[in-house]
């Protein structure tokens, strides 16, 4: 089962690209950040006529989470757990029924934060604490889980391509990292960079300033996976090349493969 995250800056700028490149690298599932787009337009059947089964938590203009599976979706759920006054639509979850085993998908778009410090880095810290204790509940389920998405965290000085600009930047603070590690270390598996461990892996690079050309990325799209998900893992990957193409989104597709 090949399981694909991508954040693509908004569907309607993407209609072309994204389309592409599902057909290219044909996910059987994909979890999309920042759709920016409700759910009632969204163009579900640019995707189901591809026989992607599409679910969606939208949100105008801003934000906006989806997944798309070639295999059937049960228990989706909508909204990152332990606060109903968020309205910020970032988080979606279903379970995926595979050949051998289920997987809990869950999609995830982590607040930038910026600036920090300010309400918005609050926001994302307290985002973070919610997110460590639902990422306990799926440990605590003992079923094959990974968490994948925008985390928004460049998690140590090697996943930058010049970390000295972005020390006082909301992705990369102490206190940021420090929230990312604990999550970690609950026992989760951080795909990437366990089977890609050499710094200089980026999943995204800056419109501005010529970043793609420079190689001057980040790498911030990750995937979490539960230690029954760890074990089923057999390769992932970055599409870096699709930042090249035209229309492209400032992010690139990763991936996993289990064997689910």
């Amino acid at each position: 089962m090949k399981i694909a995250s991508f954040n693509i800056n908004g569907i309607k700028a993407r209609i072309t690209a994204l389309p592409d490149w599902l057909d290219e690298a044909q996910p059987d599932v994909a979890v999309l950040q920042e759709i920016k787009s409700v759910d009632e337009n969204f163009p579900r059947e640019v995707f189901e006529d591809r026989g992607y089964n599409v679910e969606t938590h939208g949100q105008k203009s801003f934000n906006g989470v989806a997944i798309l599976s070639k295999r059937p979706l049960e228990d989706v759920t909508r909204g990152l757990p332990g606060d109903d006054s968020d309205e910020q639509a970032r988080w979606i979850e279903a379970t995926v029924v595979g050949d051998q085993t289920a997987i809990r998908v869950c999609g995830l778009y982590l607040p930038n934060g910026n600036p920090a410090p300010g309400p918005k880095y609050d926001y994302k810290l307290a985002w973070m604490d919610r997110l460590r204790d639902r990422a306990q509940a799926l440990l605590d389920d003992e079923m094959p889980a990974l968490m994948a998405g925008d985390y928004n965290i460049i998690p140590q000085d090697e996943d930058a391509a010049r970390p000295e600009v972005w020390q006082k930047d909301a992705l990369a603070l102490p206190d940021s990292r420090r929230a990312f590690r604990r999550i970690l270390n609950l026992g989760f598996t951080e795909a990437i960079h366990t089977r890609m461990p050499q710094p200089g892996h980026f999943t995204f690079w800056d419109y501005q300033a010529g970043a793609w050309d420079k190689n001057d990325g980040i790498r911030i799209d990750h995937f979490l996976l539960t230690p029954q998900c760890a074990d089923l893992l057999t390769d992932c990957g970055i599409d870096a090349e699709v930042r090249g193409r035209e229309k492209p989104s400032d992010h690139v597709p990763v991936w996993v493969t289990l064997d689910a």
